[in-house]
Parts: C-alpha cells; structure tokens; sequence
C-alpha cells in the first residue's frame, strides 16, 4: 500500500507543477477557451491540462518501475499492460491538443477514438473472460473481447468528455472513480492471496493522482482547463484499468468478499459494470444528450447547455456545490458497487443506504441554502462540455 500511496502522490505532484507549464504552452498557441453562448464561464481560459496529467501519470509510472515490491520479479507484465495504456494514453492525448487548437470535426475525433481503442487491443489489453455465477469462467472469443472493448472505451472517452463542463466536475468524478477502482483492485487481489501488485490498481493509484494534482489549478475558479486532451485521456485511463482486470487472473475461480460476500464478484458482468457505474453520472448525461438532441432532429454532437451540471445550476445551486454533489453521486455509485461487489453484511448495506439518502437530500434541499460566496454564473466559470 505505502508504494501505491509514493506513486499517487509523485503523480499528483508532477501534475500540480506541469499544469504551469501547459499552461503557458496554451496561451502561446492559442488554444484557449472562448465565451460561447453555452459557456458558463466568462472570460477566456487556457487549454491543454491533459499534457500536464499526462506528465503525472508517465511519472508515476516512471517511479513505479523503481519501486521494490511492484518491481519484483513476475511484474513485467503488469508494467508492460499499463505502458501499453499510457501509451494509448499519450495517443488520445494528441488528439485532443489538435482539437483543442483546430476544433476537429466531431467525427473525426470518434474515428481517433477507434483508432486508439484498435492499438490497444492489438497488444492485448482487452476483455478475455467474465467470472461466472458459481464459479467457473465465461470465456471471449478475440472477436467479442474486440467489439467489446472498442464499445466501453469509446463510450468511457465521450462519456467523460460530456461530463467537462464545470470547473473541476470531470477531474473530481474521474478521481473517485480511480480511488473506487483501486480500492476493487487491492481487495480483490488481497481476499484471494494474489499478487497486490495489479495493473488495475497501479493504473488507478497514478490516475487519482493526476487528478488530485490538476484539481489544484481546475477547482473553481479555474486557471487551466483540462480540454479534449485532459477529458478524452482521463476516459481512456479509467476504462483501460478495469479492462487490464480480467488479465490479471489465470485462475478459474475468483472468490468474493471476505465476510461471506458475493461468490463470484456480482458476478459475470461485474468488469463491465463497473467502469460504467463508476461513471454512471457521466453516461447518463451522454445518454440523455444524444437522447435530447437527436429527438429534436439534431445531430448527437451538436452542443446545448442542458447537461446535468446545467440543471443543478438552474435548480439553485452554486456552482461549487453542484461540482461537490456531482461528486457526491459518484462516489456514491463507485464506492456502493464495489463496496457490495465484495462485502454483503447488513452493515455494509445500511451504510450505502444512508449515504444514498444523504446525497439525495444534498441535491435537493440544499438549493433552498444560498451560498454568498458563489454565485451563479460568477466570471470563471468552467467551460460547458460538448
């Protein structure tokens, strides 16, 4: 745990000091966000945040390689799937930076989007079996473990992309799903005497990391905004960890929790649910958009400010506090499926069910709770998502 705890924070570190650096890369070319008419922010703010977390996660990944337990021996394939995901990483980046200073046509970036999801098939890192109810595997023709992990990485990548739209929203929500994810990862090997030395949770821990260290320049009022390249690599780093899951086991049967919970991880398709559930807030605002938009005879990438953020804020709250309930359903979603996946006493269950209510009523009562400090639509606003 404490070197998974040294590349967090060496990720968060890197991170918090390039974001200076990216920032000044992106007042010098140009790619700054301007005042749009479904922006929330007021004045222009500077792209490319995803170089930074890039940085920090490349760093992580860096000391990690150097570290004494995740480096012994049997661990170069845990290195080798997680380079092959930063690397994928860097790719998607790219392609974000040139959409932060040209604005890509939109199915040009879904074409990018492909293209990356193919790279990291190609090298393996894909779904190739589900645990199934009783024990026993389910195994994926490459055919299937393909198609399916093109379709959860894509959906992932715009999923956080749609999420963007105010200052620290996205970066927040990714943590918590990082920090849920790693905490799956360490469990799930420690309940069955594996190796704590996982691709999912070292890919996790650098990720929360980057995170952490960017939300220090992003948290309202924003200097930096993450853009395409932050939005699109956070996607892909959170989807491609859970996928790196079902690689790391060889064995036929995976035990659940420790307490006597689920016997088979919830069961079958708890690798694909959980990314999802982890961004649920994320893809049901993509849902609802394409919903929205192609019922109205638009296309599904033609932008509108009613997102979910944008709602919070026409419901009366302020746009610190509708950055932290959005928070707040997503560790609420993340933390309760992975706590249920593994853990099923009755305590365990009163506790998601409590803080179930607790978040429902911070949506919904605090509106009536002004908050002076914040008000609606204040200059710095973040930038909406597309």
């Amino acid at each position: 745990m404490r070197e998974y705890l040294l590349v967090f924070l060496v990720a968060a570190t890197a991170t918090y000091l390039l974001t200076v650096v990216a920032r000044e890369i992106a007042i010098r070319t140009g790619a700054v966000a301007r005042v749009r008419d479904r922006d929330v922010h007021a004045e222009p703010i500077p792209y490319l945040g995803g170089l930074a977390m890039l940085g920090g996660l490349v760093a992580g990944y860096l000391v990690a390689r150097q570290l004494p337990f995740l480096s012994l021996r049997g661990s170069e394939e845990m290195f080798r799937d997680a380079g092959v995901v930063i690397a994928a990483g860097a790719m998607i980046c790219a392609i974000g930076v040139l959409d932060d200073l040209f604005e890509l046509d939109p199915l040009m970036k879904l074409g990018g989007q492909l293209l990356v999801a193919g790279f990291l098939v190609v090298q393996n890192v894909q779904f190739f079996f589900f645990v199934a109810p009783g024990g026993g595997t389910v195994s994926l023709d490459p055919t299937q473990g393909a198609a399916l992990t093109v379709i959860i990485v894509v959906a992932t990548v715009n999923a956080v992309n749609f999420v963007d739209g105010l200052d620290g929203l996205a970066a927040g929500v990714v943590a918590v799903g990082a920090l849920a994810f790693f905490l799956f990862c360490y469990q799930l090997t420690n309940i069955n005497n594996v190796s704590l030395a996982s691709t999912g949770a070292l890919l996790s821990a650098v990720l929360a990391g980057s995170c952490l260290g960017f939300l220090a320049h992003n948290f309202h009022p924003a200097r930096l905004f993450m853009g395409d390249s932050g939005s699109m690599l956070l996607g892909l780093m959170l989807s491609a960890s859970a996928i790196t899951l079902t690689g790391q086991f060889s064995v036929p049967e995976i035990s659940g929790g420790g307490d006597g919970g689920t016997a088979s991880l919830l069961p079958t398709l708890l690798p694909i649910l959980l990314p999802i559930s982890i961004l649920v807030v994320p893809l049901a605002d993509l849902v609802l958009a394409v919903v929205r938009r192609t019922s109205k005879g638009r296309s599904p990438f033609a932008a509108d400010k009613q997102h979910l953020h944008h709602r919070l804020l026409e419901i009366g709250h302020s746009h610190r506090r509708a950055v932290l309930i959005m928070w707040m359903w997503a560790a609420l979603i993340g933390f309760g499926t992975v706590v249920v996946s593994l853990y099923s006493s009755p305590v365990v269950m009163v506790g998601v069910g409590v803080a179930a209510v607790l978040t429902v009523a911070a949506t919904f009562l605090l509106p009536v709770v002004n908050d002076p400090k914040d008000e609606v639509g204040s200059p710095s606003d973040g930038a909406a998502a597309a």
